[in-house]
């Protein structure tokens, strides 16, 4: 069976920092661009940071520039997505998903979900 599963979300204060990872069963992710999205209770799921199968990153979201850093280990067929200076407004369920080859912001362009991990950020 073809799997995202995210871990490494959690509670943090601000000014915090947390790692999330987005590791793949079923498939190998070395021809896949990884995404990482997020989402609050009322709004559309917001592209954040992508990674693609060459390792070229993209960022979607100007808010987190220069805070989130995303990467990937091949060899553990998994992707990360450093998170540092944690804001409130960060606060979110963290998905991450799967499409060929190149990033894209666009959500309805990518294969296979997570089922998300919860990221609070709160003192």
């Amino acid at each position: 069976q073809l799997q995202l599963v995210e871990s490494g979300g959690g509670l943090v204060q601000p000014g915090g920092s947390l790692t999330l990872s987005c590791a793949a069963f079923g498939f190998n992710l070395e021809r896949y661009a990884i995404g990482w999205f997020r989402q609050v209770p009322g709004k559309e799921r917001e592209g954040v940071d992508c990674i693609s199968s060459s390792g070229g990153s993209m960022n979607y979201a100007d808010s987190v520039e220069g805070r989130f850093t995303i990467s990937r280990e091949n060899a553990k067929n998994t992707v990360y997505l450093q998170m540092s200076g944690l804001k409130p407004e960060d606060t979110a369920v963290y998905s991450c998903a799967a499409r060929y080859y190149a990033c894209s912001g666009e959500k309805e362009r990518y294969k296979y979900w997570g089922q998300g991990t919860q990221v609070t950020v709160s003192s």
